[in-house]
């Protein structure tokens, strides 16, 4: 693991060197390295009734020598952005997200104000400005059919929660920002059958903390923000951050003068300190990404022990998960080949249990190195098919797990 994070760090060092190509590229979702995401491209469109989405369609298959697995099939996610402008200054976003078919997400709804050309407003369920898949998650936007595992349980895509807080853009300077005020992630309540639900882990992280705005509920305020800069042709550089609390229901309706309640209170919620840093860069047929987060949590040996969790099952004191990913277009050369063909290769490492705290021990299960490789073809810029070969293994095993992946995505 060590090996991986300084890898990361040297990858994300060389960005500054191959920086300073001269060679003209802009980015397929924004020039001169400045993304846009699907909401993003809604804000940007003319008309009072704005719409957009994007889909992807899977299918893996588990590979074994000595076992045969049935394959899996899914129309993994199909989502619907609605957005209107009520005038050139304030407009609201939705994304409507059905994911397997069956299930019904909320993923966007923020209404937005422009302040100046420099400073906007928002308010509403908005995404956590934290790396990259988080708030530029559309298949058509990423190599490989599944997301990178770091941003599932270290920083649990898609994350978002409802609060307030300022974006903008500040041309002059190349920067791209935002910083918001948001509700935090579920750390102990009550089903609807009264049973205790405690939403971090060692396995899961912080994933099924997410409260994703869903009649959510607030102890603490959190806040969270990212700066990036995008002054180098081809180059967009991210610093994000997230700091606060869990919540907890077991503050609600608390005689603060109960000293034993807001003890058991305070052992149901641990302190979160995110950091993240990503890059990507384009030029030419290359393409290179990074992304390294590093979390501290505190308060995790009482959270583990009022949530009575055993076999060294607890969320961790510290978290880290990186990546490293390299392709290229090999249809750049030939001028009449409109499509792209881009082979990959992407290094990965995820640990939720970097480091533990009391009598909770390191569990090798959730040290996780991934291998990923494989093709993405797109036929035009926001419609892909994609297939790779994912090689994964815990500490704790033997040999890599195989898995091949095959899908289709669409942006529009």
């Amino acid at each position: 693991m060590q090996k991986l994070v300084l890898s990361t760090i040297i990858f994300f060092s060389s960005f500054t060197m191959f920086g300073q190509s001269t060679d003209s590229i802009n980015s397929p979702y924004g020039a001169n390295g400045r993304y846009i995401n699907s909401a993003d491209k809604l804000l940007k469109t003319n008309g009072n009734l704005v719409i957009g989405g994007y889909g992807e369609v899977s299918y893996n298959q588990p590979l074994n020598a000595d076992k045969s697995y049935n394959g899996k099939m899914d129309v993994q996610r199909m989502v619907m952005l609605l957005g209107y402008n009520f005038s050139p200054k304030t407009q609201f976003i939705s994304e409507i997200e059905y994911e397997h078919v069956t299930e019904v997400y909320v993923e966007q709804a923020f209404l937005q104000h422009k302040i100046n050309n420099y400073l906007n407003f928002r308010a509403g369920l908005m995404l956590i400005p934290m790396g990259i898949i988080n708030e530029y998650h559309e298949p058509t936007t990423f190599n490989g059919v599944k997301r990178p595992t770091v941003d599932n349980a270290v920083a649990p895509t898609t994350w978002r929660e409802i609060g307030m807080g300022f974006s903008g853009n500040i041309m002059e300077a190349n920067i791209k920002y935002q910083a918001y005020v948001v509700n935090g992630f579920n750390g102990y309540s009550l089903d609807k059958e009264k049973k205790p639900v405690y939403g971090m882990s060692g396995d899961k992280g912080f994933r099924s903390g997410r409260q994703k705005g869903a009649d959510s509920y607030i102890s603490y305020p959190n806040v969270t923000a990212k700066v990036e800069y995008y002054g180098i042709r081809g180059l967009n550089l991210g610093l994000s951050g997230y700091f606060g609390k869990t919540q907890s229901t077991l503050y609600d309706n608390l005689e603060k003068s109960n000293v034993l309640a807001n003890a058991k209170a305070d052992s149901s919620v641990i302190g979160i300190s995110m950091v993240g840093l990503d890059a990507r860069y384009n030029t030419g047929g290359l393409q290179l990404r990074g992304q390294l987060y590093y979390v501290s949590n505190s308060n995790t040996d009482q959270y583990n022990k009022f949530a009575k969790y055993a076999n060294n099952k607890g969320i961790g004191s510290q978290m880290i998960g990186s990546y490293v990913e390299v392709g290229y277009n090999v249809f750049r050369s030939f001028k009449s080949i409109t499509t792209e063909l881009i082979p990959f290769v992407r290094l990965e490492n995820s640990n939720t249990h970097l480091a533990t705290t009391g009598t909770f021990t390191k569990n090798k299960d959730y040290n996780k190195n991934l291998i990923t490789t494989g093709l993405t073809y797109k036929l035009t810029r926001n419609a892909c098919l994609k297939a790779d070969m994912q090689f994964e293994k815990a500490e704790s095993a033997s040999e890599y797990t195989k898995t091949f992946n095959a899908g289709l995505g669409v942006m529009f």
